[in-house]
């Protein structure tokens, strides 16, 4: 497609989803009364996937769904052509804490299936590719994953609990497809890497979705994926069915994927984010002016303990997110995350005393602790085997500088 907005484009997919959610709402109708649609002889289902796109955070990484079309006889005189698209990336937003609840890792997603019209016609709009592969199933096979897909979407079975690595809408496909098979897939494994790379690559473009996944994603991010686990991201999901087999119980090795078509082209990206307040640039411009500030209050012989509060405050509710992402929720790669060597609640319990003149004593001592824990940080950085983010650098330098000053200062009689 050409553009997103076309006239004729509109007209098309209008008349086409009128016709197809005839059939859906047939489909449905036949369920909700009890008889059991089975599949016609030429029914095909094949794998979507949809490429990238930078509307939103959690559309950056594609999309994975299953289409079924063809006929469906749902009941023994009556047959009904259909095109339906499974979805296991079904959320809502409104849903009461839904941020809170994300932040703990109590995800709920679901199953729905819809026209397939419907769904083409969001990813024209997104401008993101739609890459269609047929998988070469049996009649019986086919019918099979048909059941196993209409059971997962009835109510009680629609809902699960969403894990972004282990259990997404790019995972479940492939884990449905598998229990269905007369055979075992037989992937061509390659070389993979660790989640962070994948998940950064992903983000390239987005430097502040990259520096905030750097920070909450801890050390298990860091681990080298495995074949298997790199499915998470629905383009390798794609990549591994082009050159899969299935190893049949007789012994024959056969294609998983029969035929393979775009769909939709994906439109130039011109969304890419191009801003100077990048987190490096920012995080910069905090050292540089709390090094002048510090450089400053030297020739002065002033300790500003107002620029202190305010960094620290900065830091210590950073941290306490932080702390709570790594105790508090269920997401597996959260914790243990090294990025709490430099940012954690403490420093609020600085802020009390570096507010309080006659806490300065031990508003001393919490300088030297800081200070300590922040040099080795720094000087340990590149050996650490968590990748911390090159922003972090200036913004943990920062606290360095103002701790090593709080413990001149107090020894001077500064401020």
């Amino acid at each position: 497609m050409s553009g997103k907005n076309s006239p004729c484009v509109q007209k098309q997919i209008r008349s086409a989803a009128r016709a197809s959610g005839l059939a859906c709402l047939l489909l449905w109708l036949c369920m909700s009364a009890g008889a059991q649609p089975v599949l016609g002889e030429q029914a095909q289902i094949s794998l979507l996937t949809c490429s990238p796109d930078d509307r939103a955070v959690y559309t950056l990484y594609g999309h994975t769904a299953v289409r079924v079309r063809g006929q469906v006889v749902a009941d023994s005189v009556r047959r009904n052509d259909l095109d339906i698209v499974f979805n296991y990336g079904i959320f809502d937003f409104s849903k009461p804490n839904f941020i809170y609840r994300f932040a703990k890792g109590e995800t709920d997603y679901m199953l729905a299936y819809y026209r397939y019209d419907d769904f083409l016609a969001d990813y024209i709009l997104r401008g993101s590719e739609v890459y269609e592969q047929t998988l070469n199933l049996t009649r019986h096979e086919k019918e099979t994953l048909w059941q196993a897909l209409l059971l997962n979407a009835e109510e009680q079975n629609r809902v699960y609990r969403y894990n972004f690595f282990y259990d997404n809408c790019s995972t479940r496909p492939v884990a449905v497809l598998e229990r269905c098979l007369e055979g075992e897939i037989r992937f061509r494994e390659t070389p993979t890497v660790t989640f962070r790379e994948m998940i950064n690559r992903c983000t390239r473009n987005h430097p502040w979705v990259t520096f905030g996944c750097d920070l909450v994603l801890g050390l298990p991010t860091d681990r080298k994926a495995t074949f298997r686990e790199s499915f998470f991201l629905p383009e390798n999901v794609k990549k591994a069915f082009a050159g899969a087999e299935v190893l049949r119980p007789d012994g024959r090795r056969v294609p998983l994927v029969s035929a393979e078509q775009v769909l939709v082209e994906a439109l130039p990206d011109d969304e890419t984010e191009n801003t100077p307040f990048t987190p490096l640039a920012c995080s910069l411009s905090v050292f540089l002016l709390t090094l002048s500030a510090t450089l400053y209050g030297w020739r002065k012989k002033r300790g500003y303990r107002a620029l202190d509060c305010l960094l620290f405050s900065c830091a210590g509710l950073a941290g306490v997110v932080l702390f709570f992402l790594c105790f508090a929720s269920e997401h597996p790669a959260i914790r243990p995350n090294l990025s709490v060597g430099w940012l954690h609640p403490f420093h609020l319990a600085g802020v009390v005393l570096f507010a309080v003149k006659k806490f300065r004593k031990a508003a001393c001592h919490y300088h030297i602790t800081n200070f300590t824990a922040l040099l080795f940080t720094c000087c340990t950085w590149i050996f650490l085997p968590q990748h911390l983010n090159i922003a972090f650098i200036p913004l943990a330098a920062s606290l360095l500088i103002r701790s090593g000053y709080g413990i001149i200062t107090h020894r001077r009689n500064i401020g």
